[in-house]
């Protein structure tokens, strides 16, 4: 399934947000290449780095959610949009929303442009490393 037709399967009340989301997404992370993609047992737009996802666009029927791997684990960005995005809900990977005024663009746009800044798959392979190190040392 292509990026648009996903979005053309959403109410129609969200797609103009979710469209501008996704553009939001590809414009200010030059690292991530989106694709639909199950997850978490429905179909998503994930945008992934270097075949590991980092974000994720889903619609489910009482709300749309925005993950995102660089707020899971910074708990100075996660506080921080927290916030500025005080409207939505925030749980410890993403940000469930109704309407486009609980996701102000202006911040969602600082938001994935401070995530961009983020190398999770060189944070994952220095924690690999790292504990190949301890296991050779036990």
């Amino acid at each position: 399934m292509q990026i648009q037709d996903f979005i053309s399967k959403q109410p129609a009340e969200r797609q103009e947000l979710l469209h501008k989301l996704h553009e939001i997404i590809i414009q200010n992370d030059l690292t991530v290449t989106p694709v639909v993609e199950p997850m978490m047992g429905k179909e998503m737009i994930i945008y992934k780095d270097r075949c590991m996802m980092k974000y994720a666009l889903s619609g489910v029927i009482k709300y749309m959610s925005l993950h995102l791997l660089p707020i899971y684990g910074s708990p100075v960005l996660h506080e921080k949009y927290k916030t500025l995005l005080d409207k939505a809900s925030f749980q410890k990977g993403c940000i469930n929303f109704e309407n486009a005024e609980q996701m102000p663009l202006d911040i969602v746009k600082q938001l994935i442009t401070d995530c961009a800044k983020i190398d999770l798959v060189k944070i994952r392979e220095e924690y690999l490393k790292k504990k190949k190190e301890e296991k050779k040392k036990k």
